[in-house]
């Protein structure tokens, strides 16, 4: 795994954990978008994880993209970095977590909503405040109408507030709302619940939830049936899970 400076991974027991570390607030500049972007692509080739992990150091999960690389002479370079990171984490086939504490604004807000699970701890908040700067989020402008649909996307991003970690949970927007001592040893949990699985399954179950969004009910569900009765039913591992089941006893996973 390449070295960065900006973010930190470490990778155990099928889990991939990334760290943003870029004091103060976590901003996103040129540097760490090609990292954490890079970072992505490398984990979407690792057929031996489970989930994907995303937390943030010091105060904030991420504060957003840095003003300065909106200017003319640098926007367009910018504009390339931050999409690369979305493209990156839709190629990875597996969970990716966003375990959010503080701060959650802007491009921060457009990371996390691009990962499948947010967890936020209750001193969360989240925003994409670009409006009060005379910008608008594109990745949330493509994103948020899918989560909450047009009418809250069009709140929030022409508001620009900030809003609660509750609040967003009340929306659909955080999957869990955890007290700050015990947010640790939630996402352990929750990752641990996940890492249970064979990581092929895992990989297929996020696929049967993915493939179909956009068609039409009887499209959907023969793409559904299709995934299951051609790709699920032929692994190893759905076969060890009905005999472990049948006799009592753990699955032993191959990941085939």
């Amino acid at each position: 795994m390449t070295e960065f400076k900006n973010i930190h991974i470490d990778k155990a027991g099928g889990v991939a954990k990334v760290t943003l570390d870029r004091p103060k607030h976590n901003v996103l500049n040129l540097a760490m978008m090609d990292e954490l972007s890079g970072a992505m692509e490398q984990l979407a080739d690792d057929d031996a994880l489970k989930c994907v992990v995303i937390y943030g150091n010091g105060p904030s999960w991420c504060a957003g993209v840095e003003v300065a690389d909106h200017k003319p002479g640098v926007v367009h370079t910018m504009i390339a970095g931050f999409n690369r990171i979305f493209f990156a984490m839709e190629k990875i086939e597996i969970p990716i977590i966003a375990a959010v504490h503080g701060f959650c604004l802007g491009g921060g807000m457009e990371v996390a909503i691009a990962c499948d699970i947010i967890m936020a701890s209750e001193n969360a908040f989240f925003g994409q405040p670009e409006i009060k700067l005379g910008f608008f989020p594109p990745y949330a402008a493509v994103r948020l109408p899918q989560l909450v649909g047009p009418a809250k996307a069009i709140e929030i991003c022409t508001t620009g507030k900030r809003y609660t970690a509750k609040a967003f949970r009340e929306i659909g927007l955080v999957t869990a709302l955890v007290d700050e001592d015990k947010f640790q040893s939630e996402v352990d949990k929750l990752v641990g619940e996940i890492t249970a699985c064979s990581p092929l399954i895992i990989r297929l179950n996020k696929r049967a939830v993915k493939q179909h969004l956009g068609m039409g009910f009887e499209d959907a569900m023969e793409r559904v049936s299709e995934l299951f009765l051609h790709k699920l039913m032929k692994t190893q591992d759905t076969l060890e899970g009905i005999a472990s089941f049948e006799e009592k006893r753990k699955p032993v996973w191959k990941n085939r």
